[in-house]
């Protein structure tokens, strides 16, 4: 990349970011407004445009699906020919146009003004024709776009999302959306599963863990290891957590000692770790296992303050896609 090309994108972003800043400092009471429109828990966002401004409303109405507020998006142009079908009375609506003059909005106005359903406007002209048709007015003009010639929805288009984004943060505030609620419409993704799984859902139970005693010499643990591959083996007695070896512990202890598979489990074994409780979610769990410097890739389960041992968690499996 040239000089000048480096310049040129560097050009786009500021103008783009300066033109966010600039938005944000002409809202009002206007904002507020929008929201008690839009603030209906028995009706659904109809998001409405054509052109950029469509492909940007299918953005903004998944934002409002998965952030507890349901949207649907409808297409200005095939909304009179049968798509219209998607908004009920009082459903209320968002217009998006940059002109504020699209024809096909000023068509749609009176038609969902007979469904009751009250219009927000994301709109960059104060001067265009559906001003005065909207309830609410959000500003999304620019000084100019943020492209060579000036001419391409760019920075406009940011502007509008911007202030869409800001729209469903405001709902989700209104309505006290919390994480969990948010990982119910996200169970696919690794978030979702961080927050609606629990370590228990996911752990190895102890007929899946090598189980050794103290007294169990280094090549008998290797070969439990072996049986049950899941990166360490547990010390236990009488259901208890003794301690733990990993893979690291002998790799480091065959380097120091070179009779190592005559010595016991004892000799080698972590006598503190660390546990995970088996209630805590897979989130808190990625946490625990990643707090300080060095990353802990398998861990013990046990109920808090107690020793007796349930189960073993790895790293690997608050990333695995399915869970037991």
């Amino acid at each position: 990349m040239s000089e000048q090309e480096l310049k040129e994108a560097v050009k786009v972003l500021k103008k783009e970011s300066e033109s966010i800043d600039r938005a944000a400092s002409q809202l009002g009471k206007n904002f507020s407004q929008a929201l008690d429109i839009l603030f209906k828990p028995k009706n659904k966002i109809i998001v409405c445009g054509i052109g950029k401004s469509g492909l940007l409303g299918k953005k903004l109405a998944a934002t409002f699906c998965s952030t507890g507020s349901p949207a649907s998006f409808l297409h200005a142009s095939e909304a009179v020919h049968g798509d219209l079908g998607i908004h009920q009375t009082g459903d209320p609506v968002i217009f998006l146009s940059n002109s504020a003059s699209t024809p096909e909005l000023l068509f749609l106005e009176p038609i969902f003004r007979k469904r009751k359903g009250k219009i927000v406007g994301i709109m960059g002209n104060a001067d265009g024709p559906l001003i005065k048709k909207v309830d609410v007015f959000l500003n999304s003009s620019v000084l100019s776009e943020a492209d060579p010639l000036g001419i391409v929805p760019t920075a406009s288009f940011m502007v509008s999302a911007a202030l869409g984004d800001a729209l469903a943060s405001g709902l989700m505030k209104r309505k006290k959306f919390t994480k969990s609620e948010y990982a119910r419409t996200h169970p696919a993704g690794q978030l979702g599963r961080n927050l609606l799984f629990n370590v228990n859902d996911v752990m190895h139970p102890l007929s899946e863990i090598a189980l050794v005693f103290s007294d169990t010499l280094i090549s008998d643990l290797v070969i439990e290891m072996t049986k049950h591959p899941l990166g360490a083996a547990c010390v236990v007695r009488k259901g208890k957590l003794l301690g733990i070896v990993t893979d690291g512990d002998l790799r480091r202890s065959l380097m120091e000692n070179k009779n190592l598979l005559n010595m016991t489990a004892k000799q080698i074994m972590n006598a503190e770790p660390k546990t995970i409780d088996p209630s805590l979610s897979l989130g808190e769990a990625l946490s625990v296992m990643e707090e300080g410097s060095k990353q802990i890739s398998v861990l013990p389960v046990a109920e808090p303050g107690q020793d007796k041992l349930m189960g073993l968690l790895r790293l690997h499996d608050i990333y695995s896609t399915g869970h037991k």
